[in-house]
């Protein structure tokens, strides 16, 4: 007589569904360590969860799910709540992971199908004062080739609301210091024209004739700021120079190589820039994203306007 196989037990089951969930992550989609690793912790996280509640992972349906999540947004005493960046991630992994079920054949339905991610709360970026940018700018002291480079580097994310990586992929050729434009390359490779300010092509055009010929040597190099050794800047190194001349500046609390974007934008906005000229300098595809400052301009006037009204706080 035939053996009759035992099934395995419900966790093994799991766990070989993750496994497998995750090798199709990463030899078929080519996701990186990090992510695959962020992706287990968070299934092995539901796993327990689901193990502590009585219920097979798969057989889960939405409300239990729905109230993993929910558990996690809400903390105990022993945890703090989950940000809602970490709880969007997870649901995106639970439903990436029933998905995978569903059209592998193991699940015949997806208990993932309505469930949402709780919302991201919006939160205003910090933007540097008229007078923290002046101070910020002027970090960068004498004429050393390094000290070219970086005032010319942050004048001209200033004055164009530069990403960190529209900075550093800009080439020599990308600006015009004669018409005063420079072409970015933003997102999903869109080119943008945006104007420069004479700031910042004065501080280009040193940086150009007496910083980067002595930096690069001999080298061919096409990028427009360069490293110590000649070679491109990486967005790390980027980081470290807008770390230092923060720090210098007395603005280390409140500085990264974003806030300049944002203060560009905030600032063009309180000096009458239109929605729509902001939202083409800037490379947002939807002006929506670009309404975020609107709001931030708003709160910059609150705070000007209970800074400077006699009667605005009750004595």
């Amino acid at each position: 007589m035939a053996a009759v196989p035992v099934p395995a037990p419900v966790a093994v089951r799991f766990e070989q569904h993750v496994l497998d969930f995750l090798a199709y992550l990463e030899f078929e989609r080519g996701l990186s360590r990090n992510t695959l690793d962020a992706y287990r912790s968070d299934l092995l996280q539901l796993g327990a969860y689901l193990q502590r509640t009585g219920v097979d992972a798969l057989e889960a349906g939405h409300r239990d799910l729905a109230g993993f999540l929910s558990e996690l947004a809400a903390g105990s005493e022993a945890r703090p709540p989950v940000a809602p960046a970490t709880l969007q991630r997870k649901a995106a992994c639970l439903r990436s992971f029933y998905r995978h079920l569903r059209r592998s054949d193991v699940l015949s339905t997806d208990p993932t199908a309505d469930l949402r991610a709780p919302r991201k709360t919006q939160r205003l970026p910090k933007v540097l004062s008229r007078d923290e940018v002046a101070r910020l700018l002027r970090s960068p002291r004498g004429t050393a080739p390094a000290a070219l480079r970086d005032r010319a580097l942050l004048e001209l994310m200033y004055a164009c609301g530069l990403r960190a990586s529209e900075a550093i992929d800009l080439e020599v050729g990308d600006i015009d210091l004669r018409l005063g434009v420079l072409r970015a390359r933003g997102k999903g490779s869109k080119e943008r024209l945006v104007p420069v300010g004479r700031e910042a092509i004065a501080a280009v055009r040193s940086y150009l004739q007496r910083g980067r010929p002595a930096l690069v040597g001999l080298r061919e190099e096409r990028h427009l700021f360069v490293n110590q050794r000649g070679g491109g800047l990486t967005r790390q190194g980027l980081y470290k120079i807008v770390q230092r001349h923060a720090a210098d500046a007395g603005l280390a609390d409140k500085m990264s190589p974003h806030t300049l974007r944002h203060t560009f934008a905030t600032h063009l906005l309180a000096g009458g820039c239109d929605l729509r000229s902001l939202q083409e300098m800037l490379g947002h595809a939807d002006i929506a994203t670009t309404q975020m400052y609107t709001h931030l301009s708003a709160e910059r006037l609150k705070d000007v306007y209970f800074q400077a009204h006699p009667r605005a706080v009750a004595r």
